[in-house]
């Protein structure tokens, strides 16, 4: 049975924060009445047992703690997913994909990582931070905590990233090459990463921290989003800002992407 579990912790944003107050928002939109429970793939939502929640972290969100932090959500995804069960998170910002990818490395050594967003997240250190959200899939790569990493939706490279994506062998597929259905014929267990930002966010998804137009439309992300092929194990939703949303419109996309990504996990 797939599970919730809220990670509301934003201090490692290099910007502004307010993404750990994401997890009631997107949780509030979910269960809304202006929705019925059903995902595009057929799946109720709203049946008896059809996925469970384990409630937000509690989390100190402080830089002083950010080791004592990492590892509560390190812990906390462990013990979940020793009862087997499948995982999606709600951050929070990205940072905190490092520590759950942490525990599900020990469980599920053949991992692909299918990352979606406008940043490649492969900062060697930001800002003197080697635990920015600018930098989680350095630290995932280069710890192997994944055989693999496909990067969908990204418009922001640079020079130093792109030396990064070819050091880790990452998979970028840049906004502008989409679609990319080809790259998602995934065999094995699959871990999904889901920065909101790689929507267009003017368009689509105001409340987030890092604007970067020219995104995709939520409709190209489901299409890419079902057409995963292999079982998604695990997954995350990340990078909403509630403070600079506007009349709840991105917490309602941010739902939409979960209540798929459940939807995906169950049919499959």
């Amino acid at each position: 049975m797939p599970t919730l579990l809220g990670i509301p912790l934003d201090v490692n944003s290099s910007y502004l924060l307010g993404a750990a107050k994401a997890p009631a928002k997107i949780r509030e939109a979910l269960h809304s009445d202006a929705s019925n429970s059903w995902t595009e793939l057929g799946v109720d939502l709203g049946a008896a047992g059809a996925f469970a929640d384990a409630g937000d972290l509690r989390l100190s969100d402080s830089l002083e703690k950010v080791p004592e932090d990492f590892a509560e959500v390190e812990r906390a995804v462990g013990a979940l997913l020793a009862k087997n069960e499948a995982l999606v998170s709600l951050g929070g910002d990205h940072s905190v994909t490092y520590p759950i990818l942490k525990a599900f490395s020990r469980y599920y050594s053949d991992l692909t990582i299918v990352h979606f967003d406008a940043h490649p997240d492969l900062y060697d250190e930001f800002e003197g931070s080697h635990v920015s959200h600018a930098c989680p899939f350095a630290r995932i790569m280069e710890e192997r905590l994944a055989k693999r990493l496909v990067q969908l939706g990204i418009r922001t490279m640079n020079r130093h990233q792109r030396e990064q994506a070819a050091r880790f062998g990452v998979e970028v597929v840049e906004m502008r090459a989409l679609p990319a259905y080809d790259r998602l014929k995934i065999h094995g267990p699959v871990y999904l990463s889901f920065d909101m930002d790689v929507l267009d966010d003017p368009a689509f998804v105001p409340g987030i921290s890092h604007r970067e137009p020219g995104g995709m439309t939520v409709r190209e992300a489901i299409a890419h989003l079902h057409a995963i092929e292999g079982t998604i194990v695990g997954a995350d939703v990340v990078e909403y800002n509630p403070a600079q949303d506007v009349s709840g419109m991105t917490a309602t996309v941010a739902a939409k992407i979960v209540k798929e990504i459940l939807g995906k996990m169950i049919a499959s």
